[in-house]
C-alpha cells in the first residue's frame, strides 16, 4: 500500500508569512485617503441624482449630482460619461449609510483655486463660459464661479447681460478672497489692455472730414456711441440731427446702422466726435435747391408776433411773414388776418441761405390765384421746371413734344411726371379752396381789424388787389417759356387730366 502513495503536488506556498501579514498585504491593495483628500477614479455608473467613481478603494464612492459641477440643476449625463477618468474630493469616507461621498466640483475648486492664484501673480488672464446672468452681472466658470459685474462686461455699461450665456470670455482677475470663495473679474480692463495698440492705431488713422460706416452700440441722454468696427465714438445730440430734438432716441436706435462724418480726433483723451447730420443733406440747402422766389407752398402758422408770423413749411424750416405781405390792406394785429396753428398757403419772395432766412407773402400767394379760373402753372406749385438758355421749357425725358406722347421704354419716367404733375394739381386746388374762403371772410376780417386798432380801415381785405405797388416780387410773369404757356405742354396736361377723370 505504502509503494501505492502518490505525492499531492503543493499548488501554494505561503510566502507571506501569518494571518497578521497576510491581513496586512490585503490592506496594502486598498488606497489610504482622509477627508479632503484628491482621488482619482473612472466613473463605472450614472444615475440621474448620483455616479459611482471606482478609485480603488473596497467600496465605489458616490458622488452626488449636486457636486458634479459648479453649474446648478445639471445633468449627470452632461458632466460625465462611463469610463471617464476624473478627479474628486474625498468629502466623507463613511457617511450615515457607510458611503463614500465624492465631489468633483470641489475637487475642480481646489484644483482652480491654485491655478488662479498664480495668474493673479502673474497678472495674467482668465478664460472661462459665462453660465449665468445675475442681478449686477454674469457668473463665469473658470473652474469656480467668478463674477463679473456688468459694469465691467464691456468698456461702456451694458444692460442687456443675456447674450453672454454661453459665451467664452476673457478677463482679467481684480479680486481674490479664498475664505469668502470671492473671484471679482473684469473684462473692460482686459478689453482695454488688448486693444489700447489697436484703438491707437485706428485713431491715427482717423482724419477730421472722413465718412464711416457704424452701427449705434448705446444711447445717453448726451448723445449716441458708434461702434466704428472695435472703437466708440460719440455723435452729440446736437450733431444728431438738423432740427431740435429732446432725446437721441427720437433719431436712432441701439442696433442701427448709421453713416457718420468724423468732427474731431482727440488722441489725449482718446475721444472721437462724430456727426449724423454732417452726412445728411441740409433742409435749408434742400429748400433752396427745391424752391425758388414765386413759387406756392403750403404751410402752418408756428408764431405770431407783432412784425407778422412765422410759418413753418417744412420739417425744421420756417419762415416769416411780413406784416406788410399778410394782407392788400393795413394790418395792425397779425392775428386778425391768421391764427396760431392755421394752414396758409404763401408765395416764396426770398430764400437767404447763408442767414437761414426765408421772406413769405400770404397776400402775394392770394393774389396770384383766381379761384374761379382754370389756369395751373404746375411750376408755380413746386413742379420742377426746367429751360434752356432761351427760355424755352425742357420736356421730360421720354417725351415727344411732336406728337405729344410718351415714348415706349419710357413708363417710369412717365409715371414719375405724372406723380409731380398730379400733386402739384392737388395742391393748386386746395389753394383756389383756400382763396376762396379768404375772399369770403374778407369784410368781417377788415371790420375785425378796424375795431382792434380803433381807427377806419385802410381798405377792403380782398387779397385780389395786386400787390405790385407794395413788393418788389410781382406774381405776374412772362407768359414767355413758362410751363403754363407752352401750347404743346397744355395739350399734355389736357391729356393727362382728361386720363384722370
Amino acid at each position: 500500500m505504502a509503494e501505492n502513495k502518490k505525492e499531492v503536488p503543493q499548488v501554494a506556498v505561503n510566502d507571506i508569512g501569518s494571518e497578521e501579514d497576510f491581513i496586512k498585504a490585503v490592506d496594502s491593495t486598498i488606497k489610504n485617503f482622509d477627508d479632503g483628500d484628491l482621488v482619482e477614479g473612472t466613473v463605472v455608473k450614472i444615475d440621474h441624482d448620483e455616479v459611482l467613481l471606482d478609485i480603488g478603494y473596497k467600496t465605489e464612492g458616490v458622488i452626488p449630482s449636486r457636486e458634479l459641477s459648479i453649474k446648478k440643476d445639471v445633468d449627470p449625463d452632461d458632466v460625465v460619461q462611463v469610463g471617464d477618468t476624473i478627479e474628486a474630493l474625498v468629502v466623507t469616507k463613511e457617511d450615515k449609510e457607510g458611503r463614500l461621498i465624492l465631489s468633483k466640483k470641489r475637487a475642480q475648486y481646489e484644483r482652480a483655486w491654485g491655478d488662479i492664484e498664480k495668474i493673479k501673480e502673474a497678472d495674467g488672464v482668465v478664460e472661462g463660459t459665462v453660465i449665468e446672468a445675475v442681478k449686477g452681472g454674469l457668473i463665469v466658470d473658470i473652474g469656480l464661479r467668478g463674477f463679473l459685474p456688468a459694469s465691467l462686461v464691456e468698456m461702456r455699461r451694458v444692460r442687456d447681460l443675456s447674450p453672454y450665456i454661453g459665451q467664452k470670455i476673457k478677463a482679467k482677475i481684480l479680486e481674490l478672497d479664498k475664505n469668502r470663495n470671492n473671484v471679482v473679474l473684469s473684462r473692460r480692463q482686459y478689453l482695454e489692455e488688448t486693444q489700447s495698440e489697436v484703438r491707437e492705431t485706428f485713431m491715427a488713422q482717423l482724419k477730421k472730414g472722413q465718412i464711416r460706416e457704424g452701427t449705434v452700440s448705446s444711447i445717453v441722454n448726451f448723445g449716441a456711441f458708434v461702434d466704428l468696427g472695435g472703437v466708440d465714438g460719440l455723435i452729440h445730440v446736437s450733431e444728431l440731427s438738423w432740427k431740435h430734438i429732446d432725446h437721441p432716441s427720437e433719431v436712432v436706435k441701439v442696433g442701427d446702422k448709421v453713416t457718420v462724418e468724423v468732427l474731431d480726433v482727440d488722441m489725449d483723451r482718446e475721444r472721437i466726435s462724430l456727426s449724423l447730420k454732417a452726412t445728411q443733406e441740409d433742409p435749408w440747402q434742400r429748400f433752396a435747391r427745391t424752391h425758388v422766389p414765386g413759387q406756392i407752398v403750403k404751410g402752418k402758422v408756428t408764431k405770431i408776433v407783432q412784425f407778422g408770423v412765422f410759418v413753418s413749411v417744412e420739417d425744421g424750416i420756417e419762415g416769416l411773414v411780413h406784416i406788410s405781405e399778410l394782407a392788400n390792406r393795413h394790418v395792425e394785429n397779425p392775428e386778425t388776418v391768421v391764427k396760431q396753428g392755421e394752414e396758409i398757403f404763401v408765395k416764396v419772395i426770398d430764400v437767404d441761405l447763408d442767414r437761414r432766412r426765408i421772406s413769405l407773402s400770404l397776400k402775394q400767394a392770394d393774389d396770384s390765384v383766381d379761384p374761379t379760373s382754370e389756369d395751373f402753372d404746375p411750376a408755380i406749385y413746386g413742379m420742377p421746371a426746367e429751360y434752356d438758355e432761351e427760355g424755352n421749357y425742357k420736356y421730360p425725358e421720354g417725351f415727344d413734344p411732336e406728337s405729344n406722347e410718351w415714348i415706349a421704354g419710357y413708363e417710369k419716367q412717365r409715371e414719375e411726371w405724372e406723380s409731380q404733375y398730379a400733386a402739384a394739381h392737388d395742391l393748386w386746388e386746395q389753394h383756389k379752396a383756400f382763396v376762396a374762403k379768404e375772399l369770403e371772410n374778407a369784410e368781417a376780417s377788415a371790420a375785425e381789424d378796424s375795431r382792434s386798432s380803433q381807427a377806419p380801415a385802410a381798405g377792403s381785405r380782398s387779397r385780389r388787389q395786386s400787390s405790385e405797388e407794395t413788393t418788389n416780387y410781382s406774381s405776374e410773369s412772362s407768359s414767355e417759356g413758362t410751363l403754363a404757356s407752352d401750347d404743346q405742354l397744355a395739350a399734355l396736361r389736357e391729356q393727362l387730366l382728361k386720363e384722370k377723370k
